[in-house]
């Protein structure tokens, strides 16, 4: 068995130093089970990418954005990745987490206890379930 890749634990712990505001305030509310008792963690490498914060028990990858990321290609390149791996991906932008925070909280909620199942397109929130397998659908 190989050992984790110190390049990519090196560049996940850099990247949990450099969190911005929108980042840091929703690590306050997920850490340490304090979201109905769901375990998240952050910076977690995926494939070639790293996501912001996991939920591993819902299988969800939970992304802060700020405008730099509006339609932005690499973003649309890695959800195709995540979702076809079997990924759940909630966007939400800086502002939203600022400002929103507690309906922010709601729908990450909504979505790790399977109360959100499809997919949503809104101007502060991107939802996009995972692809489903055959024996799922």
């Amino acid at each position: 068995m190989r050992g984790p890749d110190k390049g990519r634990t090196r560049r996940a712990r850099n990247l949990r130093k450099v969190e911005n505001d929108a980042e840091e305030a929703l690590w306050f509310e997920l850490r340490g089970r304090r979201l109905n008792g769901f375990k998240f963690v952050r910076q977690l490498p995926i494939g070639p990418y790293f996501a912001d914060f996991v939920c591993r028990q819902a299988s969800l990858v939970i992304e802060v954005d700020g405008s730099q990321h509006a339609n932005s290609r690499h973003d649309m390149r890695r959800d195709a990745y995540m979702v076809a791996n079997g990924w759940n991906i909630a966007r939400f932008w800086n502002g939203c987490v600022l400002q929103e925070r507690a309906r922010v909280l709601e729908t990450i909620v909504e979505i790790v206890e399977n109360r959100l199942i499809d997919e949503v397109r809104s101007t502060d929130l991107t939802f996009i379930p995972a692809q489903k397998s055959r024996e799922d659908r």
